[in-house]
């Protein structure tokens, strides 16, 4: 294969490859509704971005859009989508997660733009959905949550006021049914391609739902649009290896070789090998946990294992799980996944979020969550927030800050195993461990477990109704969803239960039965034997 990176307008021969700045002014008019591809910083088209904002800002054009998008794409500062959020540019949102783009999230809040919170796999199936031009997707994801119609119908702010989501029955079960609409552009990211419009990934990290946006767009009658780093001959690339079709493509940009920022691998990373399979790492190198609360956190998770599990990670706490498996060698008893594809290895944090280290294969985003909604995780970590006397976990929304939904609902609503994880207060906790006992030098100042949730992500009554299995660890104390409410089960070594738990909640959890010590060797710096207990323990603990 030969390839050349783009120099100038000498590539402009060729009908696909043009300047950014013909390829959106030939594909987006104002009022259109534009994808947006990435998951953090993974696959998304930066140099496109950039070139909407300044168009936008000196032109007067691009204006009144609505942007689809189903993972958050940002930086949480000013990269992303992030660089639409100007006044006019934007009339509507439609998306799984806007943490990562708070400047979009604040005009959301502030009432200024229409906006939607979905479950982000319900939006990637979407996209087929709309790509095949069926009546929309219909689902029990969402049930019960904000997103039910009954609640909140996953409407943002006042503004938003079209119903775009609508509860069903079918023989007797009720359903949700996310309707399709029209997609006017779709905006993509590769590595290579071809004089034809073939688009391989070798240097990505992930497919995310590229594919699924692109052929949306094309079934709306739209255009799709794709960054790549470099240019190859038609016939060139291995076919196996394309991953859009150039039937589906038409017009390539090629990032600047001046503006590596425009194309990097991740928002942290410029680029790893092994992120794109290339290499893979010795497991050996991925860095020990010093002793602290996040540890204690992970390690108390990490008992819940069963050999041969399928998981799936938060971002966040969370992230201690694979750390603590690989420091006491039961890695090899899960697969982890990541909701944007990759199976196996180990997941990456922070702003690499989405991408895996050592990954064994990668699949496309909808086709992931296909397997979570079918249950095909049998345990999954995630993050906790706010909690009420119910269960209700509310990761969402709290007060003017608006991160939205993720795969939060997808994830938590169908895996067989639920771990909520997180510190029991937020804002100033500060904790030490001393001689394997938990010590409070600081309690934070927000209360976590609350009378009443401000959104519901994650429900407590339709965990119920399914008798799922669902804990709720943090770093004083781990509780247990039940039919009558939370129960307490075990709280730390050297925690009060009256001054550091019960004081510390506006409810009194369910405490009816014998309240074990957690592990104290939780607690203490070396490695705890966990392969041994978790074989003690049995399968599921239940």
């Amino acid at each position: 294969m030969v390839t050349t990176q783009h120099k100038g307008e000498n590539m402009l021969e060729y009908n696909k490859i043009v300047s950014v700045e013909i390829a959106i002014k030939n594909s987006i008019r104002d009022g259109d509704t534009i994808v947006t591809e990435g998951f953090v910083g993974n696959g998304f088209p930066e140099y496109i971005a950039v070139t909407m904002e300044n168009i936008f800002l000196n032109e007067n054009t691009l204006k009144d859009l609505t942007f689809v998008y189903a993972a958050g794409q940002g930086d949480g500062k000013h990269r992303g989508m992030n660089h639409f959020a100007h006044k006019g540019m934007v009339k509507r949102i439609i998306g799984g997660h806007t943490g990562l783009a708070p400047k979009l999230g604040k005009m959301a809040i502030d009432n200024e733009i229409e906006a939607y919170n979905f479950p982000q796999g319900c939006v990637a199936h979407l996209f087929r959905s709309i790509a095949s031009k069926s009546p929309g997707i219909f689902t029990k994801t969402g049930l019960k949550t904000f997103v039910d119609p009954r609640i909140e119908g996953g409407k943002v702010n006042e503004k938003t006021k079209e119903d775009l989501v609508e509860l069903v029955e079918f023989d007797g079960e009720e359903y949700l049914r996310f309707k399709p609409f029209p997609i006017n552009a779709a905006i993509i990211r590769g590595t290579t391609a071809d004089t034809k419009g073939n688009i391989t990934m070798e240097k990505e990290c992930l497919f995310i739902d590229s594919r699924s946006a692109a052929m949306a767009a094309k079934a709306s009658g739209g255009k799709v649009i794709v960054q790549v780093e470099r240019i190859a001959e038609s016939g060139s690339l291995n076919a196996k290896d394309v991953v859009i079709p150039g039937i589906l493509v038409d017009y390539i940009v090629v990032c600047p070789i001046d503006h590596p920022e425009w194309h990097m691998q991740t928002y942290q990373t410029q680029y790893n090998p092994c992120y794109s399979t290339e290499i893979k790492i010795p497991s050996l190198s991925i860095p020990t946990m010093s002793l602290c609360a996040n540890k204690v956190i992970g390690r108390r998770g990490v008992i819940e294992l069963s050999q041969n599990a399928v998981g799936n990670l938060g971002i966040g706490v969370p992230e201690a799980v694979p750390k603590v498996a690989a420091e006491e060698n039961i890695l090899d008893w899960i697969t982890f996944t990541v909701e944007p594809g990759p199976i196996g290895g180990i997941p990456a944090g922070e702003l690499d979020f989405g991408a895996t280290l050592n990954m064994e294969a990668l699949i496309h985003q909808p086709e992931m969550f296909d397997f979570y909604d079918g249950g095909g995780l049998d345990i999954t970590y995630l993050g906790l927030a706010q909690i009420d006397r119910k269960g209700n976990n509310n990761v969402s929304r709290f007060g003017s800050t608006w991160p939205g939904c993720g795969g939060f609902i997808n994830i938590s609503q169908n895996a067989k195993k639920v771990i909520f994880m997180g510190a029991f207060t937020a804002g100033g906790l500060k904790t030490n461990i001393e001689n394997g006992k938990l010590i409070i030098e600081q309690e934070g100042s927000i209360k976590k477990f609350i009378n009443e949730v401000q959104q519901i992500t994650f429900s407590g009554d339709l965990a119920n109704q399914t008798n799922s299995y669902v804990l709720y660890i943090t770093e004083r104390a781990v509780f247990k969803l039940t039919q009558e409410g939370l129960q307490l089960i075990e709280i730390a070594p050297g925690i009060d239960l009256e001054k550091h738990i019960l004081n510390q909640m506006e409810f009194e959890p369910i405490m009816n039965g014998t309240i074990e010590l957690m592990d104290d060797r939780f607690f203490r710096p070396e490695p705890v034997g966990l392969r041994k207990i978790i074989k003690t323990r049995g399968k599921y603990n239940e």
